[in-house]
């Protein structure tokens, strides 16, 4: 793994983004997660993106999602940060985030300044060991799902939408000892790794509102309800044209 913290001085990014970047330096991975590699036992390594930009002051602050493709053997349609395995080349993680963030969003990585690097994260279920990496949208390019076999849609998704308390609850798998948080916002339902990640990111940030923490619901019971909320919009939108 390598260096974890700031990649540029606090005071030249802005006010909003300055207090991540002040606390990558003193964060380890227990910050985000409970789980760890078992020793011996071998990781693959990948990167995230977690891409900060503002369209302007009115609307404030955003951050870069995408939902992956339905037919993916993996993690289909799942929310996620642009990101994927570690190639020969990258030149480490912030090479990876940018490249994987360019192949899957369209993303011109020239207006994309990288301001920290977070500790790096195992997520079980992959054996993927992920480092996020923190990057301000400087210049904002236009993004789209450049490939349709691995991203459906692509969103700038604000900040006052995720910290809205209407929009978060907890999901939890029957038979299972895990419970994370879930944000229902512009259509997506994002759970797992990415939302975990993003829960901490918003309260480090000084972002986070109170919210029901206690409002835990099934995890099967409350993706299917979002599916057919989406089907009924898709719906009611197709009839009034």
């Amino acid at each position: 793994m390598g260096e974890v913290g700031p990649l540029v001085d606090a005071d030249s990014v802005p006010g909003w983004l300055r207090p991540l970047v002040e606390v990558s330096a003193e964060l380890d991975s227990r910050s985000f997660t409970r789980f760890s590699a078992p020793e011996g036992s071998f990781t693959r390594p990948a990167s995230v993106l977690v891409l900060f930009g503002e369209r302007d002051a009115e609307s404030g602050p955003d951050v870069l999602l995408l939902r992956r493709a339905d037919t993916l053997g993996s993690h289909a349609g799942q929310v996620a940060f642009p990101g994927g395995g570690a190639e020969d080349g990258d030149g480490g993680p912030v090479g990876t985030a940018l490249r994987e963030a360019e192949e899957e969003t369209g993303v011109d990585p020239a207006g994309v300044r990288p301001v920290a690097v977070l500790p790096e994260l195992f997520v079980p279920v992959s054996s993927f060991a992920v480092t996020p990496v923190l990057a301000h949208w400087e210049k904002p390019s236009p993004v789209r799902a450049v490939d349709f076999g691995e991203t459906a849609s692509v969103a700038r998704v604000a900040i006052a939408d995720l910290v809205d308390p209407a929009n978060r609850y907890q999901v939890q798998k029957a038979g299972r000892g895990w419970k994370g948080p879930v944000f229902e916002v512009d259509g997506l339902f994002v759970w797992g790794f990415t939302a975990g990640l993003l829960s901490v990111l918003l309260t480090l940030g000084g972002w986070e509102r109170d919210w029901d923490t206690g409002d835990v619901r099934d995890l099967d019971v409350a993706l299917a309800e979002h599916e057919a909320r989406i089907v009924k919009t898709v719906g009611d939108e197709t009839h009034r044209e």
